[in-house]
């Protein structure tokens, strides 16, 4: 059985409508960490997404803020 996922926007995403990524994490039913990380392009929510990892995403986002 596939659901929805509860897809999000950062706290500093503006409502511009500007570029922005959305995020949705995936949990084992009984876990509170997330299994999965999707991503998607919020101007075309109906497009393409990314899966990855926890660590993944982790590593990704700790290397972005330091840039």
């Amino acid at each position: 059985m596939s659901t929805a996922h509860e897809w999000f926007k950062s706290s500093y995403s503006g409502s511009d409508g500007g570029n922005c990524l959305e995020v949705a994490y995936t949990r084992p039913e009984s876990a509170t960490r997330p299994a999965t990380v999707h991503l998607r392009d919020s101007k075309n929510p109906d497009g393409p997404t990314f899966t990855t990892t926890p660590a993944a995403w982790t590593a990704f986002t700790a290397y972005a803020a330091e840039s």
